[in-house]
């Protein structure tokens, strides 16, 4: 029997569209022990499993089929192979019935995951992205398939995260009930670096529970395995379930749902998206000793490490929770967007609307069209009507502001000012101001001329049309 253990090494990568070099052999099979015994690899165990197991309905057709539409229609970027979106069907055509084969007999090898970095909403930090390659990602998908029905049957209704008809919207909707009825204090739980610190042995105990196919424990784990190739090269991943991949949602809802079981056992109200967890609680005191009690469990049992900085004990209304805050008025719990969320919506429109960023006005209406969309499909259940009109006001400024720079010479802004219905002695005048760029952007000259309506036909939306739209 082979000891587990990642025994390759990858060479830096070559130039894009090259392949990751072995130097060493991998051992072949599938995790079977947790805690004191080593993990091991042991296909044989497991190769008069039956035709009809769960890693058959992994690799049938209709599954791959659909793993494959899904992984097309969210693109994404290219893994450490290089091989794009686009080129996975034809690939796929052509060697698609061998890689089904060799997850079948127990030697197909997951690629590293290519490493990104992005910033997290503080602009200090980053979280870690690990991208699979596309083919990947087709078979991660099809695993998250077919354990998806499985564990939606064990998962808790305290649970929102990256489940079916489940959404972020539900667990503001359950922590306002919660407030709502007196439990207006919460534990705000932070685990530090979630998916980069999960005990793999832990996780393959608590998938062998339900799991009984072994080798699709092993594919799992091969994938948990499979390495990171960070500034072209390879680092081993002895822990975590890299975020951004397929299977990640899943194996952590799996693996948090211990917690899950754990609080609903102990009578706690609570409600948790991915890894944001709220506790609620009637008083401070009562909070305070939930906390102390629940750590044992989360640090001793599941192996996780508790961020003791950003947990909280503290007022609901206090708490930012999925980007939204919570406020009491009339006796009624109300829901608004947390000052943070609106900051970062006003940067990010600030970025979209710089006079130098080189965008095209076309380009520039349709990515803040796609955005405000987006935006406000998130956050309107939030009470925010007279958030949008000043945002409104001050993003046609903005716009107004542009479109003056873009304008630049004097002759410049006399033609486009009489084109917009100045008359020709008024916007002579307007054309010769002295003042600045933003300063012109809220005087008579623009909004006169570069009217409301005037922007709207020029392909911009606004917060406050669409946000009337969607909740009409």
């Amino acid at each position: 029997m082979n000891v587990a253990g990642t025994e390759e090494k990858y060479s830096q990568l070559p130039e894009k569209g090259g392949s990751l070099q072995k130097v060493r052999a991998e051992h072949e099979g599938y995790a079977e022990a947790y805690g004191s015994e080593r993990t091991t690899e042991n296909n044989a165990a497991n190769a008069n499993e039956s035709k009809n197991g769960l890693l058959e309905k992994i690799v049938s057709a209709a599954n791959l089929n659909e793993a494959f539409k899904r992984v097309k229609a969210n693109k994404g970027a290219h893994g450490t192979d290089g091989m794009k979106v686009d080129e996975l069907l034809q690939y796929l055509k052509e060697n698609g019935e061998a890689i089904r084969q060799s997850i079948l007999d127990g030697k197909y090898r997951p690629n590293p995951v290519r490493r990104v970095e992005i910033p997290k909403e503080d602009g200090k930090k980053k979280r870690n992205l690990g991208i699979p390659t596309v083919v990947d990602r087709v078979i991660q998908q099809a695993i998250a398939q077919v354990l998806t029905p499985i564990y939606e049957r064990q998962f808790s209704e305290n649970s929102y995260g990256f489940r079916p008809k489940r959404s972020a919207h539900g667990a503001i909707g359950k922590s306002r009930n919660h407030i709502q009825e007196g439990y207006k204090y919460v534990v705000d739980m932070d685990l530090e670096k979630y998916f980069d610190t999960v005990n793999q042995s832990k996780l393959v105990e608590v998938l062998s529970r339900t799991i009984k196919d072994g080798r699709v424990i092993s594919l799992i784990h091969k994938f948990l395995r499979a390495g990171v190739v960070v500034r072209h090269k390879f680092e081993e991943t002895e822990l975590g379930v890299p975020q951004g991949g397929n299977l990640s949602p899943i194996l952590s809802n799996i693996m948090l749902n211990e917690l899950d079981k754990e609080l609903e056992v102990r009578g706690h109200r609570f409600v948790r998206y991915a890894d944001d967890l709220l506790i609620f609680c009637k008083s401070r005191r009562s909070a305070e000793r939930t906390l102390t009690n629940i750590l044992p469990f989360i640090e001793g049992k599941l192996f996780l490490k508790v961020n003791r900085e950003k947990t909280v004990v503290d007022e609901a209304k206090r708490v930012k929770f999925l980007g939204f805050s919570f406020y009491a008025a009339k006796g009624e719990t109300g829901v608004r967007i947390h000052p943070k969320s609106i900051a970062k919506m006003k940067a990010k429109i600030k970025a979209y609307t710089s006079r130098s960023n080189g965008m095209g006005n076309e380009e520039r209406a349709e990515k803040l069209r796609r955005y405000i969309m987006g935006w406000v499909n998130y956050f309107k259940i939030a009470d925010m009507k007279s958030l949008l009109q000043t945002t409104d006001e001050w993003m046609r400024r903005r716009i107004r502001m542009v479109y003056w720079k873009q304008w630049k010479r004097v002759k410049t802004k006399f033609k486009m000012l009489q084109s917009l219905g100045a008359r020709k002695q008024k916007a002579w005048e307007f054309a010769n101001t002295r003042k600045g760029y933003w300063r012109t952007s809220g005087s008579p000259i623009l909004s006169t001329t570069l009217g409301n309506n005037t922007i709207k036909g020029l392909g911009f939306l606004f917060f406050s049309d669409y946000y009337r739209q969607v909740t009409a």
